[in-house]
């Protein structure tokens, strides 16, 4: 027997398609691309299994929907926290500001399981293009050479996966402005 979904109030489709995104972001990012279903996306987001196929037409392009709105949050963020400072000491500010960001679980997994369905060529080449085009906009609002960028990135994904197995031990303090990365190569 199927459960009709609570009458909702009217709100544009706009809204309703972000509403879904939000949904389906955390679904997926508990059961990945593949394991997530546009029923339990429906149910999630109170709306129907049909209604989702025609705000978004397939499961991946709901999908690469998430995977923008994570990346569009991470440049949000970012633009916020340099906003207003010195260039040298913007990319410490968008550091701290993404350590807050790693807050929020279900958003760091969205994005972790974003990076794992790139074995499809579509989810790769978004994937691929998002991330470079984000790294180039970190380049551009920050004046940071490319050793520090690669450096950067590199503290990110290493930040992602402490925290996504919660082993904050990993980072200690860091990644905070005030608090210096290990060196490469050092034993902790």
């Amino acid at each position: 027997m199927s459960v009709k979904p609570v009458p909702r109030p009217r709100m544009t489709a706009t809204a309703r398609r972000a509403e879904v995104v939000e949904a389906a972001s955390a679904e997926f990012a508990m059961r990945g691309y593949v394991g997530a279903t546009t029923e339990a996306i429906a149910r999630r987001a109170g709306v129907s299994q049909p209604y989702v196929v025609r705000l978004f037409g397939t499961k991946k392009a709901l999908f690469s929907a998430c995977c923008e709105a994570n990346f569009d949050l991470v440049t949000e963020t970012f633009t916020r926290a340099a906003e207003g400072l010195p260039a040298d000491r913007r990319l410490a500010a968008m550091g701290d500001a993404y350590g807050d960001l790693l807050n929020d679980r279900e958003r760091l997994l969205m994005q972790l399981q974003g990076y794992a369905a790139t074995g499809d060529p579509e989810i790769r080449a978004l994937m691929r293009d998002r991330y470079a085009a984000l790294y180039r906009y970190v380049e551009k609002l920050s004046g940071a050479t490319p050793a520090e960028l690669r450096t950067f990135f590199a503290i990110g994904m290493l930040c992602n996966v402490a925290a996504a197995l919660e082993l904050p031990e990993i980072m200690g303090s860091w990644p905070k402005a005030d608090a210096a990365p290990p060196p490469y190569g050092a034993a902790r």
